[in-house]
C-alpha cells in the first residue's frame, strides 16, 4: 500500500516521503496514529505541491545567502581594544565579540552562532572569520584588531 508519511517514523522513512508499506501495518498502525495518509490522487497532488513549494523556499534561502556572502566578501571589520605590552590584549576576543562587531558595522542580520574565528584572539593583528550563511554558502570576513 502506498502511503505519504506525515511524521518521521523510525526505520520506515522521514516526513513527506512516499513509501510502500504492508496493508496491515498501514491500516492498523500508521493511519490510525496519524503518522501517514493513503496516497490517493488528491493526496499525491498536495504532496507534489508541497514538495515544489519547499524546493522553491530552499532555492530562495540559498540565493539570499549568496547575496549576503557577496556583500560580506570584501568586508573588513575593525575592533578597538585596550592592550598591554607587546601587543597583548587585556582579556581576549571571542566569536561573540566578533559577531557583535560584524552586525554593528555592516548592519546585516546575522546569527552570532554561525560566525567562527577558531581560537580566541589574544594579540593585535588581522584574522579571518568564517561566516556560515547556509550549508552550501560561507563567507570570509577580515577582522582587524587595533589598539584603542
Amino acid at each position: 500500500m502506498k502511503l505519504i508519511l506525515l511524521q518521521d517514523v523510525k526505520s520506515v522513512g522521514k516526513k513527506g516521503e512516499l513509501i510502500n508499506a504492508s496493508e496491515g501495518y498501514a491500516k492498523n498502525y500508521l493511519i490510525p496514529k496519524n503518522l501517514a495518509v493513503e496516497a490517493t490522487k488528491s493526496n499525491l497532488n498536495d504532496y507534489e505541491l508541497k514538495q515544489k513549494a519547499e524546493a522553491k523556499r530552499k532555492q530562495e534561502e540559498l540565493e539570499h545567502a549568496q547575496q549576503l556572502a557577496q556583500a560580506l566578501k570584501d568586508q573588513v571589520v575593525t575592533i578597538k581594544v585596550k592592550t598591554g605590552g607587546n601587543g597583548k590584549l587585556f582579556g581576549s576576543i571571542t566569536n561573540k565579540d566578533v559577531a557583535a562587531e560584524i552586525i554593528k558595522q555592516t548592519g546585516m542580520d546575522l546569527d552570532k552562532k554561525k560566525i567562527s574565528i577558531g581560537d580566541t584572539i589574544k594579540m593585535l593583528g588581522e584574522r579571518t572569520a568564517v561566516v556560515k550563511l547556509h550549508p552550501k554558502v560561507t563567507a570570509e570576513v577580515t577582522v582587524k584588531i587595533v589598539e584603542a
